[in-house]
């Protein structure tokens, strides 16, 4: 079920309305109602797959329960490898048998060999990547003992599929997420008012901002040997706001629902194309699997302790792991290598922690050495996009070589392209505002710099009416195939 589609439309009020009017004070009433509707939610796509994320909640669950217990150490180890195995079996078979068997193939005949293997009609079930790491993190906390294991099954049950972030995160943990399955949820106001303007902000993002940039970014990268070099960076840039605009939107509609009904969830964007190094955007970009790696591969194997030579296998094995969980092509896999590149000078500089706080958190803008960065940074970022973009690295390959020529200096046949200064200008208008509300943990949770009400309510009725405008197709958010 997409959050911009007419059924989420009517799914959300119908369970909402059930959850407080008819399961307040009952916890387990609602736990058990979040896991119905959270299943129906999921099974909405294809409902085999719910016999999936059933069994990874079985299995870590039972692991978790076992954990618990006072057991040899190595009996605990065997525990912990056997969650790795099941999860990351599952999402390396749905997710990467293709790819490994192509590339194994295409070895074979490398080497003059010709080699035959049956494949599968495998369909990659809609959001795996982003459950197993939630279940993932549960059994590899419960090994560190940094958590108690649950008893509830029912409340577990929840924390897995728990819908408004099921699908494409924020990739939550047991120790943040779990316990609010277990204490009484109030109403609260003002929770839900937020949560109303965030899910406001990030339907805008995806089907104003990201939709519309979509139209122009495909319209290039379908035919990109038909463009000079500034057609081809500027269909680069588009891209760049359409994967911002629909993830991030996607995370503000997750985060925005959870307080519908009363949870907290962490912060999954920090405003990111305001950064002004490389560093800063991967600490305010995707948050929740930043964090996750760092926290569970990067840190284990060293973090930036160390030598020159381990610093530098740990920064690449972090970022190429990142771009491998993102999809199985090379493609992924160099935009992970690109970016460790860009890392690499600001961790052996030991300035990869410069800029810890919000651009100009205390002016109104940025001073000239500030912009000048976030414009540097934002251009190497949309650069490593075309890779993130491209059908194949060949397709990626000639379309940064079209870019570096001489064509870059030609004019952009605008008339080309269908709502090309209409998207501009949301654009435009997705930076205002998210600049003026950058000091909030979203562009429309403070609005400070607006001082009167009605004005206030005026932007909000006018992101509405611009939202319903553009609310015809209901296009799929592009991290629903990681």
């Amino acid at each position: 079920m997409l959050f911009n589609s007419i059924d989420f439309a009517l799914f959300l009020p119908l369970v909402f309305l059930i959850y407080w009017f008819g399961f307040q004070r009952n916890i387990r009433a609602q736990n058990a109602w979040l896991v119905i509707a959270s299943y129906v939610f999921y099974g909405w796509w294809d409902y085999r797959f719910l016999s999936l994320i059933l069994f990874s909640t079985v299995v870590d669950y039972s692991i978790g329960w076992f954990l618990g217990k006072d057991l040899p150490s190595r009996t605990r180890k065997a525990l912990l490898w056997l969650s790795l195995g099941v999860n990351l079996g599952l999402l390396g078979f749905f997710k990467y048998y293709h790819f490994f068997l192509d590339n194994f193939i295409a070895a074979f005949r490398l080497f003059g060999q010709e080699f035959e293997a049956s494949s599968l009609s495998i369909i990659l079930p809609v959001g795996i990547s982003f459950y197993t790491f939630q279940t993932l993190s549960y059994s590899i906390d419960l090994y560190r003992r940094k958590i108690q294991p649950t008893r509830d099954f029912l409340a577990f049950a929840a924390y897995v599929s728990f819908f408004p972030q099921l699908v494409a995160g924020p990739i939550e943990r047991a120790g943040q997420l779990l316990p609010q399955f277990f204490f009484k949820r109030v109403f609260n106001y003002s929770l839900a008012v937020q949560g109303m303007r965030q899910i406001l902000w990030g339907l805008f993002k995806k089907v104003v901002v990201a939709d519309n940039a979509a139209l122009i970014a495909n319209a290039i990268f379908n035919n990109s040997d038909d463009y000079g070099g500034s057609t081809l960076l500027l269909g680069a840039i588009f891209f760049a706001f359409q994967i911002y605009g629909d993830f991030s939107g996607y995370s503000d509609i997750a985060i925005g629902t959870a307080r519908l009904f009363g949870f907290r969830l962490m912060q999954n964007f920090a405003f990111p194309y305001f950064s002004r190094d490389i560093a800063e955007f991967w600490r305010r970009w995707h948050i929740s699997l930043s964090t996750w790696f760092r926290d569970y591969v990067y840190i284990p194997l060293g973090g930036s302790k160390g030598g020159v030579s381990m610093k530098l296998r740990n920064t690449f094995a972090i970022f190429l792991i990142s771009g491998f969980w993102h999809g199985a092509n090379w493609t992924f896999i160099i935009w992970g290598a690109l970016n460790a590149l860009y890392f690499l000078p600001l961790l052996l500089t030991k300035n990869n922690r410069k800029h810890l706080e919000i651009v100009a958190y205390q002016a109104r803008f940025p001073k000239g050495r500030e912009f000048l960065s976030m414009i540097g940074t934002f251009l190497l970022t949309t650069l490593a996009w075309v890779f993130f973009r491209a059908e194949n690295v060949s397709h990626a390959w000639s379309y940064l070589e079209g870019i570096f020529s001489m064509s870059l200096f030609q004019a952009v046949p605008t008339a080309k392209f269908d709502n090309f200064y209409l998207s501009l200008f949301f654009i435009f208008l997705l930076l205002l505002i998210e600049w003026f509300g950058r000091r909030g943990s979203f562009a429309l949770e403070k609005l400070d710099f607006v001082e009167h009400r009605w004005l206030r309510w005026t932007i909000y009725l006018l992101l509405a009416w611009i939202i319903f405008l553009f609310a015809g197709k209901e296009e799929a958010f592009i991290y629903f195939q990681f």
